[in-house]
C-alpha cells in the first residue's frame, strides 16, 4: 500500500552530486542527481530506447547520458541528442519528478505533479536550525514502511529492546499516555513522572536523581514522526511546561518505502542545550544510533515471520493505541487516493 500523492524523502543532500545514483521509491526505479548549478533532479530510472537504468550512465553538462547507447536527456526529462542522428522520437523522453531539497534531504513527489506544492512538505527546521544541534543518517530496512512507523508510535517496546541506551521498564510500567487526533495524524503524550533516567539521559543530562520524562510524539502521514523528547530533575515543573535543569531533544524521522518490503529510513536527533558542542551532538547521536540499529533488527525479523505467513492473525494491547489510529488513518487516506484515482481514469 503506498499513498503517491505526498512529499517523500528520496535522499541525504550529501548523497547527491554529478554522479547518477539509482533507488527504488515507491516501487519506482528512481535516478537522482544534480545538474551543474546545484539543483537536484530526479528521473524515471529506465532509457526508453532498451530499458537500461539511466543510474548507470553519466553527466555531459547538464544532460544524463545512457550508458548503452549515449542518448542524453535534458533536466525536464526530454532527449535531446541521439548519436548518429537528427531526428528525435516524440517518445524518446522520461518521466521527471518535482524535488525540493530541503532540511538536509532531498524530497520528491511520486504523485500527480500538478498536485506538487513544496509548502506541504513536513516541518523538520531542527535539523538546519541555527539554534539546535543536530546530525542525521540513513538506514536502510528490510521491512515495510508501516512497521517502523507502528515502532515509534509505541515506545513501550524502548523498555525491553533499548534497555542499555534509551529505556527502562519505567516507559512501560509508570507512564501517563494521551491519545489525540489531528486534523492531519495523531499525537501520542507520554509523561514518565519520578522514575530513574534510562542510561542514555544519564549520560548526556547528568541525572543523578530522579526525573519528570515526556515523549510527546507527532505522527502526520504518510510516515513522518516527530518526536519531542527529554527530562527534568523530579518536580521542577517540567509538566506545566517549565523544561529547565534538564535535556530537551527532537528524535524527527522520515520514512519512504522501498517496496512492499522494504523501506528507506532518514532520521535524525537534534538537542537544544550545548548546541555548538560537535562532541555533545556526537554523544546523543551515537547513543540513539545504536537503539536505531536495534530496532532494524527486530523490523527485519517481524517482516522475516510476514514473509512467511500471509496476514496471521494478531492482537493488539493498550500500548498500541497510537498505531492503530495511525493505520486507520493511512488505510482511510489510502482508499480516497484510490478512489480519486479511478474517477480520473474514468473521466
Amino acid at each position: 500500500m503506498f499513498l503517491r500523492n505526498y512529499w517523500y524523502v528520496a535522499a541525504t543532500g550529501a548523497e547527491i552530486s554529478r554522479k547518477p545514483v539509482g533507488r527504488m521509491i515507491l516501487g519506482d526505479p528512481i535516478v537522482l542527481f544534480r545538474a551543474e548549478d546545484g539543483a537536484p533532479v530526479a528521473f524515471e530510472d529506465r532509457c526508453p530506447h532498451r530499458h537500461l537504468p539511466l543510474s548507470m550512465g553519466k553527466l555531459v553538462g547538464d544532460t544524463l547520458q545512457c550508458l548503452y547507447h549515449g542518448l542524453r536527456f535534458a533536466r525536464d526529462g526530454h532527449c535531446v541528442y541521439i548519436p548518429g542522428q537528427e531526428q528525435i522520437p516524440q517518445g524518446a523522453k522520461v518521466r521527471c519528478y518535482p524535488v525540493v531539497e530541503r532540511y538536509h534531504w532531498i524530497w520528491i513527489w511520486m504523485g500527480d505533479p500538478a498536485l506538487a506544492d513544496s509548502a506541504a512538505i513536513t516541518d523538520f527546521h531542527w535539523l538546519d536550525d541555527p539554534n539546535w544541534g543536530a546530525k542525521g543518517a540513513y538506514l536502510h530496512v528490510d521491512a515495510n514502511w508501516q512497521l517502523v512507523v507502528d515502532n515509534l508510535l509505541d515506545l513501550t517496546h524502548l523498555a525491553f529492546v533499548h534497555d542499555t541506551t534509551i529505556g527502562n521498564l519505567a516507559l512501560a510500567e509508570h507512564a501517563k499516555v494521551k491519545v489525540a487526533r489531528t486534523p492531519d495524524g495523531v499525537v501520542v503524550t507520554r509523561w514518565i513522572i519520578d522514575q530513574e533516567p534510562p542510561p542514555t539521559f544519564k549520560k548526556v543530562g547528568g541525572f543523578r536523581g530522579n526525573v519528570d520524562r515526556w515523549q510527546i510524539i507527532d505522527f502526520t502521514p504518510p510516515a513522518f514522526l516527530r518526536l519531542d523528547v527529554g527530562a527534568t530533575p523530579t518536580g521542577t515543573g517540567a509538566p506545566e511546561g517549565r523544561r529547565v535543569g534538564g535535556i530537551n531533544m527532537r528524535n524527527l524521522n522520515a520514512i519512504t518505502p522501498e517496496t512492499e518490503t522494504t523501506s528507506h529510513y532518514f532520521w535524525g536527533q537534534a538537542h537544544d542545550f550545548d548546541v555548538k558542542n560537535a562532541e555533545t551532538t556526537n554523544k546523543i547521536f551515537e547513543q540513539i544510533q545504536t537503539a536505531f540499529l536495534e530496532d532494524v533488527a527486530v523490523f527485519s525479523a517481524q517482516q522475516g515471520n510476514l514473509n512467511l505467513i500471509q496476514n496471521p492473525p494478531q492482537i493488539d494491547i493498550a500500548a498500541d493505541a497510537g498505531t492503530i489510529q495511525a493505520r486507520r488513518i493511512l488505510a482511510r487516506l489510502y482508499r480516497e487516493e484510490q478512489a480519486e484515482a479511478r474517477g480520473a481514469a474514468a473521466e
